[in-house]
């Protein structure tokens, strides 16, 4: 994506900056209260906040206050789960995060020791369960490379009127190797591919079953196409071809059936000209 120049320009300057602060506080063993400090200097300089109007720690939920979080344009957008710099980051403090997340009714948390960053988007379904939209290495971010700049302005101001993490997150929903391998296992890819080697083989005879297993055996790893996640994107990709094959059987049925009842009310030319067609 085209990124603002200002922003380019914020992560040049700041990045190198911030890779000498966040590793000499790692080597010094910095507490978790300077921890959020840094991070805090962070969203300000590097991702371009209000450290005094737009970021806050003083977000209670249900009793209890979240370490960070950004408010902009009226709205909580990220809630922040901070940890020290030396602290690696666990399931069980997201599972924290998350749960702030829940309870307020917001969908993007963030999970961070100010050198690795995760973004996380909260699913409320039960149970409550979340995706990993994005995750950042700060000590080995590189400011000039396309990819890593995407990565940095989902956490940007700038980012937020764009919807920049919506966007991001349906395509990376869209393609992962689980979905892609769930489209290799569906039926109408294997035709194609039995198609195409009955062609390339002079018309050897093979049947799709031969095809899936050694799809599923030889060519996919196990956990592409096993497990809950898996199961259900087989079952997402059954139903949006099983809608394809109905919608292309609905459009089709006119031109198939011209004696249809509908066609039956619709007048023809012939209906509709006042000119005597004669015996």
């Amino acid at each position: 994506m085209a990124l603002p120049a200002r922003v380019i320009e914020r992560f040049n300057k700041e990045i190198k900056k911030f890779q000498n602060v966040l590793q000499n506080a790692k080597d010094a063993d910095r507490n978790e209260s300077d921890t959020v400090s840094i991070i805090t200097d962070m969203l300000a300089d590097m991702f371009g906040y209000d450290k005094y109007m737009e970021v806050t720690s003083e977000l209670a939920i249900r009793g209890t206050f979240c370490d960070l979080a950004i408010k902009s344009d009226g709205k909580v957008q990220y809630l922040i789960e901070c940890k020290s710099v030396g602290t690696e980051l666990k399931d069980n403090h997201l599972t924290q995060a998350a749960n702030y997340g829940a309870n307020y009714g917001i969908p993007w948390i963030v999970l961070t020791n100010g050198i690795e960053w995760q973004i996380h988007k909260i699913k409320f379904e039960q149970p409550i369960s979340h995706d990993l939209v994005c995750k950042i290495n700060i000590l080995e971010i590189n400011p000039k490379k396309e990819e890593d700049q995407d990565k940095l302005f989902l956490l940007c101001k700038e980012g937020l009127s764009k919807d920049t993490r919506e966007d991001y997150y349906e395509k990376r929903q869209c393609l992962n190797r689980i979905v892609i391998g769930g489209f290799i296992l569906s039926e109408p890819v294997i035709s194609v591919i039995r198609r195409e080697i009955r062609k390339f083989a002079n018309g050897l005879k093979v049947d799709t079953e031969e095809i899936e297993k050694i799809i599923r055996q030889e060519v996919l790893k196990r956990d592409i196409f096993e497990g809950e996640e898996a199961t259900k994107i087989q079952s997402k990709i059954k139903r949006f071809y099983k809608k394809q094959t109905k919608k292309q059987e609905e459009n089709a049925s006119p031109a198939a059936s011209p004696n249809n009842s509908e066609e039956e009310n619709i007048p023809s030319s012939s209906d509709n000209d006042s000119t005597p067609t004669g015996n």
